[in-house]
């Protein structure tokens, strides 16, 4: 498990777009995406979980990546944050 800690700069935080773009970059990889932000876990490789967690500009979040091409999942969707 590989694991990064990163803030959330776009300005409307990860509504749709930023979130399906993060959604659909994970689903490239065979690896478990967790996003943890205030104290829940969410499923990084689903919409509903990523919108509902309504992660706003300026939220510091973690991102763990668990399984094959963990690394470059992670390098990925810290790039996209």
């Amino acid at each position: 498990m590989v694991s990064r800690c990163a803030t959330v700069a776009h300005p409307q935080g990860l509504h749709m777009r930023p979130a399906q773009i993060l959604v659909n970059a994970m689903g490239k990889y065979p690896c478990e995406v967790t996003i943890l932000t205030e104290g829940r876990q969410i499923n990084g490789k689903s919409i509903l979980s990523v919108l509902s967690a309504c992660i706003r500009q300026g939220s510091e979040i973690e991102i763990r990546c668990s399984g094959e091409e963990e690394q470059a999942a992670l390098e990925e969707a810290a790039a996209l944050i």
